[in-house]
């Protein structure tokens, strides 16, 4: 298990590029098993759970060559329907969450689905009632081995129907879409999650020559087609590293450049950020950062306590609620986290309470946090990162903290971002990995 050491108290300067988006990266690898045609992904992120899914789908018989730094080539002609039932199949697809997607396009293609009870960050409950009720209203049949936690869907004749989804899962949208893309007739999904993974995924299977409408809403209106094509797409820019670098730079009142952000595809986030004081420029496609002494939370318009919450796309993503709340524990003023999707998320607060900083947890959901306006530093502590986004929370808690900081268990961290104490190296932060 490796560690972070961080000697914390320094300003950066410097500009940073945000990898490529985790998120997207995760389906649209899926989406290679659509097609025995060659695939060719740009700006995919070296990132852990990324790495994990290429090895499961090379073990599936994928053949995967990288062509650049990013850059890879995925061609699924030869697929081994016999490993899904195999004791490493498992052992491999239960180790990250992402594998859940491997599902739909699998059934799309050779009319089976199997995947373990897939694994990921221990954030509460993630269900995946979405997914398999959506595929058994297409058509196919749902078995889940209790004993062995494995889930299996079998359809050969898959049929377009309309369906509503009882909530407005990502992946859950991901994998339906990827399983009805080659179901015969019309399918009509409502409620769908629009984040822009999702519209990524929906162009690039458009570009495959599949039949997607409503691309960008909660309505999609999907024609099925027998055969997909081969194609090439570029992933965009991770907006939750990009949100991860603007609360960095606040909190440790560095100066920072993000290049390159896609800036249009980033919703409300720039907002979000502003609202608690902290100057977001534009400049061109790059987002700029100066160096801040302080930063004050807005109230509403009736001068009550601003409340910031995730929600589903155009609404904040849960994935930068931590982020959100450790830059706020050095604003000016108060805010309440509401963190509605998922009850362990917030429990990582421990660790800041620790460090010094006024949070008052309310209960799983929600936390009042006090702003210490920067008159009273967070001290550095060892810590262990519980999951993804609270290990990066607290890895900027730390720098921003006097004295030295360690946290454990960095593997989470690495999951989600791709050589993190290299880029943030060069911008001058003290921070070295111990093996």
């Amino acid at each position: 298990m490796s560690s972070f050491e961080i000697i914390g108290g320094k300003p950066l300067k410097g500009e940073l590029i945000p990898q490529g988006a985790k998120n997207e990266a995760l389906q649209i690898i899926c989406a290679v098993l659509l097609t025995p045609e060659k695939v060719t992904l740009r700006n995919i992120p070296e990132i852990l759970d990324v790495i994990k899914l290429i090895e499961l789908l090379k073990s599936m018989g994928v053949k995967v060559e990288k062509t650049g730094l990013n850059d890879y080539t995925f061609q699924s002609d030869e697929i081994n329907l016999n490993f899904l039932t195999t004791s490493e199949f498992k052992k491999q697809a239960a180790s990250l969450r992402g594998s859940i997607m491997i599902v739909g396009p699998m059934l799309a293609r050779f009319g089976v689905g199997y995947i373990p009870r897939p694994g990921g960050d221990k954030i509460g409950r993630r269900r995946l009632d979405t997914h398999f009720i959506g595929f058994q209203n297409l058509g196919a049949k749902f078995i889940y081995d209790t004993n062995e936690s494995f889930y299996k869907v079998e359809g050969k004749n898959l049929k377009g129907c309309y369906m509503l989804l009882d909530e407005a899962s990502v992946t859950g949208t991901a994998n339906i879409i990827m399983a009805a893309v080659m179901a015969e007739g019309i399918t009509t999904i409502f409620n769908a999650a629009c984040e822009p993974y999702i519209q990524q995924l929906c162009k690039m299977l458009n570009s495959m020559g599949a039949k997607i409408t409503g691309v960008g809403s909660n309505l999609l209106k999907i024609e099925g087609i027998k055969y997909l094509t081969g194609c090439e797409h570029k992933i965009l820019p991770d907006m939750i590293e990009i949100g991860s670098f603007i609360g960095l730079a606040a909190m440790t009142g560095s100066e920072i450049t993000i290049k390159d952000v896609s800036y249009n595809e980033l919703g409300i986030i720039p907002d979000v950020f502003r609202r608690l004081g902290i100057i977001v420029e534009k400049r061109n496609d790059d987002i700029y950062i100066p160096s801040q002494s302080n930063y004050e939370i807005d109230t509403f318009i009736d001068g009550s306590i601003m409340t910031i919450a995730d929600a589903p796309w155009p609404g904040l993503t849960p994935d930068l609620l931590s982020i959100v709340l450790v830059v706020a524990t050095q604003a000016k003023g108060s805010v309440l986290i509401h963190q509605k999707m998922f009850e362990s998320r917030l429990f990582f607060v421990d660790k800041l309470i620790d460090m010094g900083a006024q949070i008052i947890l309310c209960d799983p959901h929600r936390a009042n946090v006090i702003g210490l306006n920067k008159q009273f530093p967070l001290k550095g502590i060892s810590m262990t990162s519980p999951d993804i986004r609270a290990g990066v929370s607290l890895l900027i808690a730390a720098l921003s903290a006097q004295g030295k900081s360690t946290i454990h268990n960095i593997e989470q961290i690495d999951r989600g971002y791709e050589n993190i104490d290299l880029r943030l190296q060069k911008l001058g932060a003290e921070i070295k990995r111990i093996d």
